[in-house]
């Protein structure tokens, strides 16, 4: 992991201000590449990422979204949402006083970067998308609901590798050491164990939804930037159709798909992080 330095902005949700803890590295490039994670993760998902790209001199930053790492937990769980995670993002491209960012978005991020990007005068330049796309199937949030917002006790770390291990099997064969780095970047102290570093009411508001298919292609045809898109060869969430139909309409994406994994490459190893750089740098 690069040198980073820890920042916070203070941020509005209708119940008040809450933090917005990121994490910064590299040097001072006009473009700074926002790396946003998914549901139930954090900021230091994007280590190995942050690393590739500041070698090639990019400014990373790398966001732990309300709720999420040490950002703050907002006191209305029906907040949790897209508006308020859009309303954030655009606080923090305020903050970084620049003219265009690129967006790498897991999952979740990916959704708040296409959001983004969607709208009039976006100051997106490019935009990953790992492992979604603008139709979401209701099978594939069922799944992520049954482990999202739950607060397991781990009282030792072997413990909380083995539940990351299976809830995160998607992310593909990772090595030993790769498992206790998600492990322990995921994790806060409580007592004398602990317990997931999130705020377990993140998903309330999609358990008192109605469960259905997400459809946004709507939103996806508006994008104008240029979009790369990673598919996990196994994911469930990310369809090949999907994937496929994305490089025909809207902004006609670029997608890469990752063998050995689902839902969604971990951008952890060389055959992951280096195609991102590579096509960010193309700008």
């Amino acid at each position: 992991m690069p040198a980073t330095r820890k920042k916070t902005i203070t941020c509005l949700s209708k119940t008040g201000f809450h933090s917005l803890v990121y994490r910064e590295a590299g040097p001072d490039h006009p473009v700074p590449v926002i790396c946003l994670h998914g549901l139930a993760r954090n900021a230091r998902d994007f280590d190995s990422l942050a690393e590739v790209l500041v070698a090639s001199g990019r400014r990373v930053v790398s966001v732990d979204v309300a709720g999420r790492g040490e950002s703050g937990w907002l006191r209305d769980p029906m907040d949790y949402g897209y508006p308020q995670y859009l309303a954030d993002t655009a606080a923090l491209i305020a903050r970084l006083d620049c003219h265009a960012v690129d967006i790498v978005g897991t999952s979740m991020g990916g959704l708040i970067g296409m959001l983004l990007a969607a709208q009039p005068d976006a100051p997106l330049r490019r935009l990953v998308m790992n492992d979604v796309g603008p139709f979401v199937p209701k099978a594939a949030l069922e799944r992520i609901l049954a482990y999202c917002g739950k607060d397991p006790f781990f009282a030792d770390l072997a413990a909380a590798v083995a539940y990351h291990r299976a809830t995160y099997a998607g992310f593909g064969d990772l090595s030993d050491a790769q498992w206790r780095h998600l492990t322990e970047t995921s994790l806060r102290p409580d007592g004398d164990g602990w317990r997931l570093h999130y705020d377990p009411r993140i998903a309330e508001p999609l358990r008192r939804a109605e469960p259905a298919d997400v459809d946004l292609w709507a939103l996806w045809d508006r994008i104008a930037c240029p979009v790369l898109v990673l598919r996990g060869a196994r994911s469930d969430l990310l369809l090949p159709e999907t994937a496929a139909a994305m490089t025909r309409r809207g902004p006609r994406a670029e997608v890469i798909e990752v063998s050995g994994c689902g839902h969604a490459p971990a951008l952890l190893d060389p055959g992951q992080t280096g195609p991102v750089r590579d096509w960010l740098a193309r700008a």
